[in-house]
């Protein structure tokens, strides 16, 4: 069974302090005419030794950021380079968020506290640096929809209403807005390292490089891999591992993040800055989340494509610090990476234990393509074939040899699964929006991780650290 995560105490350490000279701009927080809280995420809180701040202190920290105890001394606006719908465009980095503060769990992890819509920074070029409060309860329906179905994903850690009209073209104006916080393991993303070869910064790249190796602990490439132990090349194995898995990931749970750039991707594996998200209504390969994918290039079917792209950019980035074969040879292993992932994260979902590469790979087709072929969702296919139940035909077949594991959480003898389509996040949303009602989502939130209880503990990749 999924369990909340092992509280701990506060235990500030804020490593990135040693590369902030280059690696960001300190910056101001918006002074908000308002701050009302509208969710505070007490699982994560404890784990990170600040479930004991009362209201009016998380407010401070988290609407006013005011610094937390030996912590970041300044909110620290990252710097990063990025494709972006595969243009290079080097004129990004955080233009509505910053670094906040960092602090260890009781793994030893390091983890960051991060903003989105906390003001304007040097990067913020012509927009207002502000998050809507819809976008804000938009992560929040994604972050806890993604953990509970096992996905490596940051944590929506607080949601402050902060008393302002915005005016965007994809939302009826004004719009209210919002301050948010996401924990996450890290804020380094693949963009990062891009800029840093733009501006041939050798040295601060190998201090990159050792800070990553240093805070995202991670397996040593196999053993027959060239320069397996030079430290770029470590790195890029285990970025390869990492994103392969969340490909396979995302693709499990049915799930199309959107806006797959390299600006989006972090060097920790985890999914993060959710926008324009959807959930599958049918299974279907080119389904887009974004309006604006005209192309169809981050479509459900092509995520792992986009993901092994990206990883390419990262090998492209440290070919300032080693030669192209090695680099290559950790790109090549995205694939097979990829499809043990699928294998591994179907058989969870489905409740079935693994019978073996093959197996494993003839009962995904043969999942795919009934789903694909009676136009099911694939929370309710899941959800109504777990163990192997209610199966008949070519999926019994499959199934035969596939042993149920063990399930005795009620939520699977509900009448029907818990999901996450567009509807049901636009009816939460209604409830705040017209009536100011916020048990609704409050309600779906305690229902969502009842689920990831249900699920149990997701399979990861032997030796990465998440």
């Amino acid at each position: 069974m999924q369990s909340d995560p092992q509280a701990a105490q506060y235990r500030p350490d804020p490593a990135i302090m040693e590369l902030a000279e280059w690696l960001g701009d300190p910056v101001e927080p918006a002074p908000f005419p308002q701050a009302t809280l509208r969710f505070r995420n007490h699982r994560w809180a404890s784990a990170i030794g600040l479930d004991a701040l009362d209201d009016e202190q998380w407010i401070a920290h988290f609407a006013r950021f005011e610094p937390l105890p030996d912590n970041v001394p300044h909110p620290l606006a990252l710097k990063y380079h990025g494709h972006q719908f595969r243009v290079y465009n080097p004129e990004i980095g955080d233009g509505r968020g910053f670094l906040f503060a960092q602090m260890r769990d009781a793994q030893g992890r390091l983890l960051d506290l991060g903003t989105k819509g906390s003001g304007t920074t040097p990067y913020s070029r012509t927009a207002d640096g502000r998050l809507t409060l819809k976008g804000g309860v938009r992560e929040v329906l994604a972050t806890e929809m993604l953990e509970a179905l096992g996905v490596n994903t940051s944590k929506t850690f607080s949601l402050v209403e902060t008393g302002e009209d915005l005016f965007r073209s994809d939302e009826p104006s004004p719009a209210r807005s919002a301050v948010m916080v996401r924990l996450s393991h890290g804020h380094i993303r693949i963009g990062t390292f891009q800029r840093l070869l733009a501006l041939q910064e050798r040295d601060h790249m190998e201090a990159l490089v050792d800070y990553c190796l240093g805070q995202f602990p991670g397996p040593m490439p196999p053993a027959d891999a060239p320069g397996r132990d030079e430290p770029a090349v470590i790195l890029l194995h285990q970025v390869v591992e990492r994103l392969a898995d969340l490909a396979a990931s995302w693709m499990v749970a049915g799930f199309v993040h959107g806006v797959l750039n390299t600006d989006n991707m972090n060097i920790s594996g985890e999914s993060f800055d959710y926008g324009p998200w959807r959930w599958l209504p049918a299974w279907d390969p080119g389904f887009t989340a974004a309006y604006f994918d005209q192309s169809g290039l981050y479509a459900f079917g092509r995520q792992p494509e986009a993901l092994h792209w990206n990883c390419g950019q990262l090998a492209v980035a440290l070919r300032l610090l080693a030669e192209t074969e090695p680099l290559l040879a950790a790109m090549n292993r995205f694939g097979e990476l990829y499809m043990a992932a699928i294998s591994r994260r179907w058989c969870w979902r489905l409740g079935v234990q693994s019978r073996g590469p093959e197996a494993d790979t003839q009962l995904v087709g043969t999942c795919e393509r009934i789903m694909r072929e009676k136009g099911q969702q694939p929370d309710a296919f899941f959800f109504a074939h777990r163990g192997g139940r209610a199966a008949s035909g070519e999926l019994s077949d499959v199934l035969a040899n596939h042993c149920p594991v063990e399930d005795t959480h009620p939520y699977w003898q509900d009448d029907t699964p818990q999901s996450m389509l567009i509807d049901e996040m636009e009816t939460l949303w209604s409830a705040i929006d017209e009536r100011d009602d916020w048990q609704p989502l409050y309600n779906t939130i305690a229902a969502i991780r009842r689920m990831g209880e249900a699920h149990g503990t997701p399979p990861t990749p032997a030796g990465l650290v998440f």
